[in-house]
C-alpha cells in the first residue's frame, strides 16, 4: 500500500498526508505540543526530573514559570506552580485513525474479515471464531492484550479508565495539558470538534472493563485541579479499556520463538497509537528483508524465553 511506513523515523507528520489521501478521511493530527504543569512543590520536583530526562534524550523541552504557563494556556488554575512545553509532542485521534486505516485498506482492495481470531497455528494459519481457516506465507499477531490467548507470549491486560467531555472549543485548552496534581497524573487532550479526553487510570485487575465511580471521580478531581473549567463541561462518555502489558512494559516485536512464520507485534502498553508507525515499519522490514531494524531488535519475544 502506498501509505505504508518506510523508515523508522517516519512518524505521523509524514504519514498523515498519504493516509488521508488514501482514505479520504482526517486522522485528527495536531501539532501544538503538550504543556506539562505542576500544582505544588512536590509536583514541581517531579517535573524537573522529567525535564532532565527529556533533555538527556535530546528532546526539545522548555521549562516555564507559572506566569508563562498561564500566558500559553489561560484556562489553567491559578495554583499552577510552573511547567514545561514539549513542542514536539503531537497527537492523532485514535478512532479517526482506525477509521482512516480501514477505509484505506478497502480502497486498496484488501479484504478485511470482521471476525475474532480463535487460534493461530500450527504454522502460518489462523482459525477464526466462525471456524474459517486462513493460510498465508506469514501471520502477524497484533491482538493487543488478547495476544497471549493466541500465542505463547507474556502479555497481560492492564485496565485503563478514560473520560470524554464535551463543550465549546473556546472552553477547552488550546493544546494537550498533562497535569501533576498532588501526586496524581492526568492528561487533557482537546479535539477540534469540542471533545476533551481525560485519562487515564492504570489498574492491574485482569479482564475487567467495569467503569467505576471512584475512577471517574479521581480523574475529574485531578482534571479540575489543573483546569477548573472542566467542571462545567458535559460528561459524554466514561469507558474502560484493556492495554497490553509485558513484564517490562516494552513491546514484543519479531518472530515467535519456535515458529519463524508467526510474527508478534504487541505489548505496547500505553503507547500503542504512538508507536504504530514505527511498529508497522519494523514488521514490514522483517517480512520484506528478513531482519528487524536495529531500533526494534531489543524487543524480540525471545528476551523472555
Amino acid at each position: 500500500m502506498a501509505f505504508r511506513v518506510r523508515r523508522v523515523e517516519y512518524y505521523y507528520a509524514n504519514v498523515r498526508d498519504e493516509l488521508e489521501a488514501a482514505s479520504g478521511l482526517p486522522i485528527g493530527y495536531r501539532d501544538e505540543g503538550t504543556l506539562v504543569v505542576a500544582s505544588d512543590d512536590d509536583d514541581a520536583h517531579a517535573l524537573d526530573a522529567l525535564v532532565r530526562f527529556q533533555e538527556q534524550l535530546g528532546l526539545p523541552v522548555e521549562r516555564l514559570t507559572s506566569r508563562e504557563c498561564r500566558a500559553r494556556e489561560p484556562l489553567l488554575a491559578p495554583r499552577v506552580r510552573g511547567g514545561a512545553l514539549v513542542a514536539g509532542d503531537h497527537q492523532v485521534e485514535p478512532r479517526a485513525l482506525c477509521a482512516a486505516l480501514l477505509a484505506a485498506l478497502g480502497a486498496a482492495g484488501i479484504e478485511v474479515r470482521r471476525r475474532a481470531a480463535a487460534a493461530v497455528g500450527p504454522g502460518p494459519r489462523v482459525t477464526l471464531d466462525d471456524g474459517a481457516v486462513l493460510e498465508s506465507g506469514a501471520v502477524v499477531v497484533a491482538a493487543g492484550w488478547r495476544t497471549a490467548t493466541l500465542v505463547d507470549v507474556p502479555v497481560r491486560p492492564v485496565k485503563g479508565q478514560i473520560l470524554r467531555l464535551r463543550g465549546a472549543p473556546a472552553a477547552l485548552p488550546a493544546r494537550t495539558v498533562r497535569g501533576l496534581a498532588g501526586g496524581r497524573s492526568v492528561y487533557l487532550v482537546p479535539r477540534a470538534d469540542g471533545e476533551l479526553v481525560v485519562g487515564a487510570t492504570v489498574e492491574e485487575r485482569g479482564v475487567d472493563r467495569t467503569v467505576t465511580a471512584g475512577a471517574v471521580r479521581e480523574l475529574l478531581d485531578a482534571a479540575v485541579d489543573v483546569v477548573p473549567g472542566v467542571a462545567e463541561l458535559e460528561l459524554a462518555e466514561a469507558r474502560a479499556g484493556l492495554r497490553p502489558g509485558t513484564p517490562d512494559n516494552a513491546p514484543l516485536l519479531g518472530r515467535l520463538p519456535g515458529d519463524a512464520d508467526v510474527l508478534v507485534a504487541a505489548g505496547h502498553f500505553r503507547n500503542g497509537i504512538l508507536l504504530a508507525p514505527v511498529t508497522a515499519d519494523a514488521v514490514a522490514a522483517l517480512l520484506d528483508d528478513g531482519e528487524l531494524p536495529p531500533v526494534a531488535r531489543p524487543f524480540t519475544p525471545d528476551r523472555f524465553a
